[in-house]
């Protein structure tokens, strides 16, 4: 089975399952589609969790979260009041963190996957390169949150704008750009995101923009395996991401849990 916030993705997961791949073949599969069909959330830009439980019973997590460029500090959010200034912190270039999805994806697929990642980036490609009619979500999307962000970036209002307005639905969303850095990542690995063009570009872009990330920053970033936070729930063993995440503090401060509840 393959669940996913996207039909479109979820059928590129689906299929890989059908070429003899695993669940981590799909996932990530999936996962480079949604960078495709729901930019809004699901994007190289970001980064994540995850967690997965290989044939023999192990249960890992996998920590790609994004990082806080080197150049952070305290204060960087805050006005020349002292003040929170949301907009520096949600929608300026200075909110930006090292981005981790590549390298979570490849880590994952490395350890536990079958399939080669120029296999099953392949779908994600095609999407990008051929488009897809803009459904519903990606258009209320657009024309909320997207028309306060996209206009000030020219880049993405090439791609998401028509006719001086965001993308409806029904509209066919082409994106060629992220179909080439796709390809590059198929054939260089993460090294074309993090060392390559791709991330010579995403320095420029922060250093001409106010955003502290570096090459260096980029270069450095790794993701990291994390052993969960499990603990016993009414005979089932529950298992849970550590920090960064929030998710295992949830479980440990959650009253309905056991007081045994306990690192794995």
């Amino acid at each position: 089975m393959v669940a996913s916030v996207d039909a479109m993705a979820t059928n590129v997961g689906v299929e890989i399952l059908k070429q003899g791949g695993n669940a981590v073949d799909a996932a990530v599969a999936v996962g480079y589609a949604l960078a495709v069909t729901h930019p809004q959330a699901g994007n190289l830009g970001g980064g994540g969790f995850m967690m997965l439980r290989t044939k023999d019973g192990k249960t890992t997590a996998i920590d790609f979260r994004e990082m806080a460029p080197e150049q952070a500090s305290r204060d960087m959010f805050l006005d020349s009041q002292g003040n929170p200034d949301s907009k520096k912190s949600l929608i300026s270039h200075l909110a930006s963190g090292t981005p981790g999805t590549v390298a979570g994806f490849s880590l994952a697929l490395e350890k536990y996957g079958t399939l080669p990642l120029n296999k099953v980036i392949q779908p994600a490609i095609k999407l990008a390169q051929d488009g897809f009619t803009v459904n519903s979500a990606l258009a209320d999307d657009l024309k909320t949150y997207g028309s306060e962000v996209l206009p000030n970036h020219a880049n993405s209002k090439a791609i998401f704008w028509k006719d001086g307005e965001p993308l409806k639905k029904g509209d066919k969303l082409v994106q060629t750009n992220l179909a080439k850095s796709l390809t590059l990542i198929a054939e260089h690995g993460p090294d074309a995101f993090y060392k390559g063009a791709i991330a010579d570009q995403i320095a420029e872009e922060m250093h001409n923009n106010g955003g502290l990330m570096s090459k260096a920053d980029l270069a450095n970033y790794k993701a990291v395996q994390r052993t969960p936070i499990s603990g016993e729930y009414r005979g089932y063993e529950v298992f849970s991401m550590p920090p960064p995440s929030s998710g295992g503090i949830h479980h440990r401060a959650n009253p309905q849990y056991p007081r045994e509840f306990r690192p794995a």
